[in-house]
């Protein structure tokens, strides 16, 4: 499983890296697994802005609907739209591709609750044994 050590994740599986002023965020390798084939991704809304935790958007798969979490609070400054054609790039490419939505962070100290790679790997040992 691919997790890569630069991002930071939540609980909920999303993960956010944020460059310069501006979070990209998405799912996780794990997530995408669990979901199985997307088939529809709705991502947050361009201009919206969200609370830390609060819902955003969904992703539909073969198997299941899955609810997207924001990682921090922030406005929604872009949206993956090559996501609209070809939802499965989340799948094939989660972390690059795949990303589902840019967001303006309104607190970044807000990543400091977040996990890094090691914690995050700890939750899903939790998860799968």
């Amino acid at each position: 499983m691919n997790i890569p050590k630069e991002l930071k994740y939540t609980k909920e599986h999303e993960w956010i890296q944020v460059d310069e002023s501006i979070g990209t965020i998405g799912i996780t390798d794990y997530a995408q697994d669990q979901l199985g084939d997307i088939v529809f991704v709705e991502a947050p809304e361009m201009g919206s802005t969200y609370k830390q935790g609060q819902e955003c958007g969904t992703l539909e798969s073969v198997k299941a609907v899955g609810e997207l979490y924001m990682p921090i609070s922030g406005e929604i400054v872009a949206a993956n739209t090559d996501l609209e054609g070809s939802p499965d790039l989340v799948n094939s490419a989660p972390y690059t591709n795949g990303w589902l939505a840019l967001v303006q962070p309104s607190d970044l100290s807000e990543m400091d609750g977040l996990m890094n790679r090691e914690a995050y790997i700890e939750m899903l040992k939790g998860i799968k044994g």
